[in-house]
């Protein structure tokens, strides 16, 4: 950028519309990819974890460490094995939504009233009915309220993968830090932000639709 060139080049920014549709498509992709994926090794550990509660620590122990671990520096011990790949990608972004999904989806599980489910279990319902009559769907604000935050720290996170050549928003963000030129930098930051904001809003959505017994008995 130099001196006197303004902060977002518009006429670049209508010459890239084709290119920012491209590079908005594919995070969506990676980012509806890992939260797919996430969610079903997620939601697997916790009806483990609900049949032997003792897997409950060593699990998360797992997960947080993980969680722990710098994107670049999990990305960078990845490529040795698994190159600069969508597995890659995928194998660091669903790294990251586990400990947040499983602690959410057991705490979900565990909050519903013993009293409820002593019920249920006296009215003949198995364990299978027990689960997905009664316990999902009391559990599930909770459930969805991990999804919200796992959806928000996966798009930023997915902004990353362009380090390994998986394009995203990141891209955009990229080229501008490497060519000095904010316009792409901005465009890449700021749509980050929005689909950040509309992930969330979609799930509140999604949740107000699902539970529509939280919103009559508020």
């Amino acid at each position: 950028m130099t001196a006197g060139e303004p902060l977002v080049r518009w006429d670049w920014v209508l010459s890239h519309l084709g290119d920012i549709q491209t590079r908005l498509a594919e995070h969506l992709v990676l980012t509806g990819l890992a939260l797919l994926i996430g969610f079903g090794l997620s939601f697997a550990l916790s009806l483990a974890i609900r049949r032997y509660p003792f897997l409950y620590e060593p699990v998360t122990w797992g997960t947080g460490v993980l969680y722990a671990i710098p994107s670049l520096a999990l990305f960078a011990m990845l490529v040795p094995f698994t190159g600069l790949s969508l597995l890659t990608a995928e194998i660091g972004l669903v790294s990251y939504t586990l400990l947040i999904l499983i602690r959410n989806t057991v705490s979900g599980l565990r909050s519903v009233p013993p009293d409820v489910k002593e019920a249920a279990i006296g009215m003949g319902y198995s364990s299978g009915q027990l689960l997905w009559r009664v316990e999902l769907p009391l559990a599930l604000a909770v459930i969805v309220a991990g999804l919200r935050v796992a959806a928000v720290t996966t798009i930023g996170l997915t902004t990353v993968t362009a380090l390994i050549g998986q394009g995203g928003l990141g891209f955009f963000i990229l080229d501008g830090i490497q060519r000095f030129f904010s316009t792409p930098l901005i465009v890449g930051a700021v749509l980050s932000v929005a689909l950040g904001v509309a992930a969330d809003g979609a799930f509140v959505l999604i949740q107000r639709w699902a539970t529509p017994w939280a919103r009559v008995g508020g």
